[in-house]
């Protein structure tokens, strides 16, 4: 069987350097019909979005998905909050998660897997600003040492 064609809509660029990546979740998004086409079109923005646990289900809120450009009076609002489809074990093993202080669910991509819409969400605890500076000299060191065996052509 030929592996799951992914197309990558949207990525969320902070959530690695925001927050500690514990567990991600695969989920389903319940979209209107212009969502999907303005979707195609690349046009979504993960900006202080979230998700969180309502009435036993996962909502995500905060993503902005613009307006179709072709639509009419009917287009979609963009900051509407929008239901995820999980299984039903899933759902309760992140409530009892999220009920834990310190954790919290991030979304991660948005991406098309055989046609339909998928939402990467991630079981997440914040970073303290002392981790992020340190991961980001972590990281420039990293590049320099690359950079300097690159200039003595040395393979890493």
């Amino acid at each position: 069987m030929p592996k799951s064609e992914q197309k990558q809509i949207a990525h969320n660029r902070k959530a690695r350097h925001n927050y500690e990546i514990l567990e991600t979740y695969e989920a389903g998004i319940m979209l209107a019909g212009t969502e999907v086409k303005s979707l195609r079109d690349g046009r979504a923005n993960f900006k202080d979005s979230y998700a969180a646990v309502r009435n036993e289900e996962i909502w995500l809120y905060g993503m902005h998905i613009s307006p179709y450009s072709h639509g009419n009076i009917n287009n979609h609002n963009p900051e509407r909050d929008r239901k995820l489809l999980m299984h039903r074990n899933e759902i309760r093993r992140l409530i009892g998660k999220t009920k834990e202080t310190g954790f919290t669910l991030v979304p991660l991509q948005l991406y098309f897997k055989n046609g339909k819409v998928k939402v990467e969400l991630a079981l997440a605890k914040g970073k303290k600003q002392y981790d992020k500076r340190q991961a980001l000299a972590k990281k420039e060191a990293d590049r320099e040492t690359r950079r300097l065996f690159k200039a003595h052509r040395v393979p890493v």
